[in-house]
C-alpha cells in the first residue's frame, strides 16, 4: 500500500488575507446597503432622493474601495 499523509492541508491563503478579504466584503456590503432605497410609494409620484449624493458618490465608492481591498488582499503575501 502507499504512504498516506498525515500532514495539515496546506490553505492557498493565511490568516491575514482571510482577515483582510472580510473587511473588503463588509466594505462593499455597507456600499450596497447605502445604496438601497429612495423609492417612492406612490408610483405617480417622482422622489429626487434617488439622486442624492450618499447614493451617488458614497456607496459606489465604498463598493470600489471594498473590491479594491479583496484584490489586495489576494495578492498580499501571507508569509511576511
Amino acid at each position: 500500500m502507499g504512504k498516506e499523509n498525515s500532514s495539515q492541508p496546506q490553505f492557498i491563503f493565511g490568516k491575514k488575507n482571510y482577515q483582510i478579504m472580510l473587511i473588503g466584503l463588509v466594505c462593499i456590503a455597507i456600499g450596497f446597503i447605502l445604496m438601497a432605497g429612495g423609492g417612492s410609494d406612490n408610483p405617480e409620484v417622482f422622489n429626487d432622493e434617488i439622486y442624492s449624493w450618499r447614493r451617488i458618490r458614497l456607496a459606489p465608492t465604498l463598493v470600489i474601495v471594498g473590491f479594491a481591498i479583496e484584490i489586495y488582499a489576494i495578492l498580499v503575501n501571507p508569509k511576511k
